[in-house]
């Protein structure tokens, strides 16, 4: 069977929570209690009788979760609505001949809610033009960001592979978080898509490892030239016998690798 390797991800992380909750000595005692409820791709905090109590935090959390804020500012009343939401990886719609910055921008873009789009305002108690983004709030130490490369057309009526060209930097900035402090990340993993559409191809890895670029394909392992990275950034032009492309790139924090 073919599987997504975003959609593995996934159920990987998120089943390795529920197991590392599991065993946790706390949650023997709390056996009865309702399972947390899923929001995004991460756990929100659980309530228990109409408690709150601290979820657990296993190292999943500590390394991948981070926290996204998704504010919406009425145009009337310039009231602003912040709701926060965790998540594991980011998803980003891609461009031809895009770099992951400006796809970061695009995806913490300002959005004019209006028409039947209208933003139920609390303080004017209806329905008002608003305006919307996303933000970072808490970037992870382990920033994971999947490339939206699936994309159905109706045209076509079934989903196509974009094989736009989308740099991915080995040093990453990222400015689009709350604070507006650039997080400085470091590129250490690649899952490439070997294929020219998504319903057939074979999944590669590029890995960093003390100091040197490893590209796995299945059992077969070789060294790589770090340059070699950028080969896999996407085909400049539709139609290109290249049909290896990056598809979810590994980020590490450079501020919590010098604190460790």
């Amino acid at each position: 069977m073919h599987q997504d390797a975003h959609e593995f991800l996934n159920f990987l992380l998120n089943e390795l929570v529920d197991i590392l909750e599991k065993e946790a000595p706390t949650a023997k005692n709390e056996a009865e209690t309702s399972p947390p409820e899923k929001v995004a791709n991460g756990p929100m905090n659980p309530q228990a009788n109409g408690v709150q109590k601290e979820p657990l935090v296993t190292w999943v959390h500590k390394n991948f979760q981070g926290i996204l804020t998704n504010e919406t500012r009425c145009l009337r009343c310039e009231t602003v609505t912040a709701r926060d939401e965790t998540f594991f990886d980011l998803s980003l719609d891609i461009e031809q001949n895009s770099s992951i910055t400006s796809c970061l921008k695009n995806f913490s873009s300002t959005e004019t809610l209006n028409a039947e789009d209208k933003f139920f305002c609390d303080k004017c108690c209806s329905l008002q033009e608003a305006q919307k983004r996303m933000k970072i709030k808490k970037p992870p130490h382990i920033l994971v960001i999947h490339l939206k490369r699936f994309k159905y057309i109706e045209q076509l009526g079934r989903y196509k592979k974009l094989s736009y060209r989308v740099v991915f930097p080995l040093e990453l900035k990222l400015s689009n978080t709350v604070e507006d402090a650039d997080s400085e990340y470091s590129l250490f993993a690649v899952v490439v898509h070997v294929g020219s559409g998504p319903n057939h191809g074979h999944y590669v890895s590029l890995v960093k490892s003390h100091n040197h670029w490893l590209f796995f394909d299945d059992e077969n392992v070789e060294m790589i030239d770090e340059s070699a990275v950028q080969t896999f950034f996407g085909s400049a032009q539709e139609y290109s016998s290249n049909t290896d492309h990056g598809y979810i790139l590994f980020y590490e924090s450079l501020g919590a690798n010098k604190n460790s």
